[in-house]
């Protein structure tokens, strides 16, 4: 009987109902744009997106310190400035190297040192060391400081009581190298000294080469920021500290200083420009250090050390 009958294509059937049948249905929709091709790094099994996934956990691995002002993690490029700073013992968060980077003997000190210090040893792909570094020459070896703790000017005051010394402050004026900041910080740390101060502004920080500088002294003696130098200098003499500066034109020689014996703060200037005018008119004493030429002068870090020396060996009794 007509449109009974069992043999293949014998009966039409129609697309109706039927959504696969025709140009139609699954097809259609199959065929429709799926948008823009996500970015490799938001790919799940790009090599990029897993780079992004290794730098957002390295970074959100150890939470930042508190600081007196806002700031963020420095970085430590090359080989030998790794190696140095982990003999000299910065407080260093980790160190990176590259993949695929050669192995030389720093490469191994710095191995060596890290493991000794506690400090955690991470392995990222090269190009992500660029981007950690800001693309400075890291010879495939990184290490990240976290930002400096600066303590209280008031703090150093609190610690000379405490010991039962005379307070001895050692304040920076205008003095913008990182270095000099790191040699007076070793010197003051070495004659004695309860803390040194330096403008919050317009001055140099304790950053990785001040650090270095330093040579670990930085671990030992605190840096404190002012916000306004002349009113803390004013405020140290408040309490009882005279306050003298260094200065090439000063009234009174270095030897014949007799205010070492009671509280103290040095001001030291620039190497270029000296002491600022505010600075020069809030110190009760100017002081120069002999010198046999009039036209040589001493660096910051020098000067320092100088006048630290003199002031040390005048509290120790002995004639400078």
């Amino acid at each position: 009987m007509a449109g009974n009958s069992q043999r293949k294509g014998a009966i039409k059937k129609t697309g109706k109902g039927n959504p696969t049948a025709g140009s139609g249905g699954r097809v259609r929709r199959g065929l429709e744009g799926k948008g823009p091709t996500p970015k490799a790094s938001e790919r799940e099994y790009h090599k990029q997106y897993k780079v992004k996934k290794r730098a957002e956990k390295a970074t959100t691995a150890r939470p930042r310190k508190k600081v007196a002002r806002g700031g963020d993690s420095e970085w430590i490029a090359g080989r030998n400035s790794v190696v140095e700073a982990l003999r000299a013992h910065m407080p260093i968060t980790a160190v990176y190297v590259a993949e695929g980077a050669e192995r030389d003997g720093r490469l191994r000190e710095a191995f060596g040192l890290a493991s000794e210090q506690g400090v955690s040893l991470m392995e990222v792909p090269r190009v992500e060391l660029d981007r950690m570094t800001a693309g400075a020459v890291h010879q495939g070896l990184a290490a990240r400081v976290p930002a400096y703790e600066y303590a209280h000017p008031d703090d150093f005051l609190n610690r000379a009581a405490e010991l039962g010394e005379p307070a001895l402050i050692v304040a920076l004026d205008s003095v913008t190298d990182p270095r000099n900041l790191g040699a007076v910080v070793r010197s003051a740390a070495g004659f004695g000294a309860h803390g040194v101060v330096v403008p919050e502004r317009r001055s140099a920080g304790m950053t990785a080469s001040a650090w270095k500088t330093s040579a670990g002294a930085a671990a030992r003696l605190p840096v404190a920021q002012a916000v306004n130098l002349t009113r803390q200098l004013k405020a140290y003499q408040e309490a009882g500290c005279m306050v003298v500066g260094l200065a090439a034109d000063g009234e009174v020689s270095l030897p014949d200083l007799d205010l070492a014996d009671g509280p103290l703060v040095v001001v030291v200037g620039s190497e270029g420009e000296g002491l600022s005018r505010l600075v020069a008119e809030t110190c009760d004493q100017l002081v120069s250090i002999p010198m046999s030429s009039s036209l040589e002068s001493l660096n910051a870090g020098v000067a320092a050390s100088v006048a630290l020396y003199a002031i040390a060996r005048k509290r120790a009794g002995q004639s400078a």
